[in-house]
C-alpha cells in the first residue's frame, strides 16, 4: 500500500475561466469582478470541485457560466 500524497497542481486563473463567450454590455463593471474574482481562486488553494458560485438575477446571473466551477442559477 502506498502513502505517497500526490499534490494537486498549481492552478491560475485560466484555469477558472470557461469557453463561454462573455456576454455582458461593454464598460459593465462584471467584467471587472469576473478578472478579480478567477484571479483571486488560485490563492485560495481550494479545488475547483470543491467552489460553487451562486447567482442570482440580472446580467450578473449568468457569472456561473464563466467560471470552471460548479454553479447555481
Amino acid at each position: 500500500m502506498s502513502t505517497d500524497i500526490k499534490e494537486a497542481p498549481a492552478l491560475t486563473p485560466k484555469d477558472f475561466a470557461t469557453d463561454q463567450e462573455v456576454r455582458w454590455c461593454p464598460g459593465c463593471g462584471d467584467y471587472s469582478i469576473l478578472a478579480q474574482v478567477q484571479k483571486i481562486m488560485p490563492g485560495l488553494g481550494i479545488p475547483r470541485e470543491n467552489i460553487v458560485i451562486i447567482s442570482g438575477i440580472g446580467c450578473s446571473s449568468r457569472f456561473p457560466y464563466y467560471m470552471n466551477t460548479y454553479g447555481m442559477h
